[in-house]
């Protein structure tokens, strides 16, 4: 057994199409994001939550990410991590340092499924995940 671990298991739908870069040495990656769906009961109303996670592949499932289009429902294995980076924003005197860190899944299984049948514990009274909450 690892002492430490870094895996995650995520299912959802594809926000928008894949899309594909390549590196300075020619590598090419694969980033699309995925919506996923949590929820809890408050009195007898059910919240929903959709999370956004960008997801990152190289190789193999760099390849598998590459057909996915809006709306796929997929499964990602794969590893957190976080970046950072400064930037200067505003001109002239007033200029400020702002450090952003994002999170992204370092993909190492892109698995596209079928699409599941709604299921009775699902909220189907939750609005519908568009495009325009793709982070």
């Amino acid at each position: 057994m690892a002492l430490y671990e870094n895996e995650q298991k995520l299912k959802g739908f594809v926000g928008k199409d894949a899309e594909s870069f390549a590196t300075k040495n020619q590598t090419t990656f694969v980033v699309f994001s995925l919506a996923t769906k949590s929820g809890y009961k408050k009195g007898d109303q059910w919240v929903n939550k959709t999370e956004w996670h960008r997801i990152v592949a190289f190789g193999k499932p760099a390849e598998d990410a590459k057909p996915l289009k809006k709306g796929d429902y997929v499964e990602v294995v794969g590893e957190t991590q976080t970046n950072q980076y400064d930037k200067e924003i505003g001109d002239g005197k007033k200029k400020t340092k702002v450090t952003f860190r994002e999170k992204e899944v370092r993909a190492s299984i892109v698995k596209k499924l079928a699409k599941p049948e709604s299921s009775r514990d699902e909220n189907l009274d939750a609005e519908p995940v568009t495009e325009d909450d793709a982070a």
